[in-house]
């Protein structure tokens, strides 16, 4: 086990990815004391298929590598911990924990920036959070469609609102290395890449049944909606197979 040097975080290193050993709770009162402290916090919600994508690109490694806080949200990173003997003690959902900084958020009066997915989806979003945390004040929100040449524009608007919180869903091969690139120049206390997270607030997409959650398996549910995920849910075996092969090299930083 490891300490992170950044959020005093105890972390297990998979492939080079480090990985928070924090539960619920405690990654909550993690994140309550960064927006306290008003310094840019990247929090990556950490899955098989992305420790994968990081061992294939140095530069999404580099984002991960470089991110203050990194939960395991895939039931395979919870997986591989257990397996390589340093435990985490639960997972860490990126979608729960987003609905738990909002539900904390209203005790203090937060403000979340909504960035992503499309306008229509983003507005209903802004309404559901409105409706589920009254607390909270959605102080900002855009759709995911803009190039790099509206980058400086977007920046602009969300250092203008001032939030506590920006979640993104632009998926994990664009929100992450976004965050990543411009944390410093946004200066939002927390920001946490959310991909598909707003399809389900808004009402658009469903989440996995509870049982599919409970067995760990709501990846499976995701590709029995979506077949044409079944190319990215390859990395899934594979990931599996690479801890198995490599166990004593997984922690190797």
């Amino acid at each position: 086990m490891t300490v992170d040097k950044v959020t005093n975080v105890p972390t297990v290193p998979i492939f080079g990815v480090r990985v928070s050993r924090l539960n619920m709770k405690d990654t909550l009162n993690v994140l309550i004391q960064a927006v306290e402290s008003r310094r840019p916090h990247q929090v990556i919600t950490a899955n098989p298929i992305m420790v994968m994508a990081a061992l294939e690109d140095p530069v999404y490694m580099s984002v991960m590598k470089q991110a203050e806080l990194i939960v395991p949200d895939g039931t395979g990173v919870v997986w591989a911990a257990n397996y390589v003997g340093h435990p985490v003690p639960e997972r860490v959902a990126g979608f729960d924990l987003l609905h738990e900084l909002l539900r904390a958020g209203e005790n203090y009066h937060w403000k979340v920036y909504l960035l992503g997915s499309t306008s229509e989806v983003i507005q209903a979003t802004a309404q559901r959070v409105h409706e589920l945390y009254p607390g909270i004040t959605v102080c900002g929100q855009r759709d995911g469609f803009f190039g790099s040449e509206e980058d400086e524009a977007v920046i602009a608007a969300i250092r203008k609102a001032n939030p506590d919180l920006l979640f993104v869903a632009r998926g994990a091969d664009t929100q992450e290395p976004w965050i990543g690139k411009y944390k410093e120049q946004l200066g939002v206390p927390v920001m946490m890449g959310v991909g598909g997270s707003f399809d389900v607030i808004s009402g658009r997409t469903k989440r996995a049944p509870k049982l599919f959650q409970k067995l760990r398996i709501e990846w499976l549910y995701r590709l029995l909606k979506e077949p044409s995920r079944y190319k990215r849910m390859l990395a899934l075996p594979k990931f599996a197979v690479k801890v198995m092969r490599e166990k004593e090299n997984v922690t190797k930083v």
